[in-house]
């Protein structure tokens, strides 16, 4: 039930999204956007899946297209942090709505675009890695969900974080 309550709650976002877009009178659009806020309130149950993968949104499909999809930090000192901005652009023909970002683990965060893309424009998301107790070769993964086909995305921070006891010092550059 709480599955069809999402899909439906969604369905009426994008559904108030895709009016406010082809109306050009600002009136409409912010009761349109008022209407899609006051749909989507949280549900009552308290009884969600933590870890469950987001649906992506219901309707049409687009195409993100990353300019790169896989960012090589080198090699950093623990504790260090490394933030890199991926680039992409939406080549579909339809407004593309990122619903969600989320790292491998609470040491990778991704900032990712709220509002909508529209075709042709491009956006980016930013992720940061805090390397604090993350010795070893590192492969951080951040899943991206939209309205995409296949509607997640993946994209890495790869590199090696060095102990603080054997690290030379090294800075970290962009």
């Amino acid at each position: 039930m709480l599955k069809q309550l999402k899909v439906g709650i969604l369905a009426v976002a994008l559904i108030g999204f895709l009016a406010s877009c082809q109306n050009a009178n600002q009136g409409v659009r912010e009761a349109a956007r008022e209407n899609v806020t006051n749909a989507v309130q949280p549900a009552t149950s308290t009884t969600q899946t933590p870890n469950a993968t987001p649906a992506a949104p219901v309707g049409p499909t687009t195409v993100m297209a990353f300019t790169e999809t896989t960012f090589d930090f080198g090699t950093v000192n623990e504790g260090e942090k490394v933030a890199h901005t991926y680039k992409f652009k939406n080549t579909g023909n339809e407004p593309l709505i990122l619903s969600d970002a989320k790292g491998s683990c609470g040491c990778t965060v991704p900032d990712w675009p709220r509002e909508p893309i529209a075709p042709g424009a491009e956006a980016q998301v930013v992720v940061e890695f805090n390397s604090k107790g993350k010795k070893g070769k590192r492969n951080q993964k951040v899943t991206i969900t939209a309205n995409t086909n296949p509607p997640q995305t993946f994209i890495y921070l790869t590199g090696e974080v060095l102990s603080t006891e054997a690290a030379p010092n090294i800075q970290v550059t962009q």
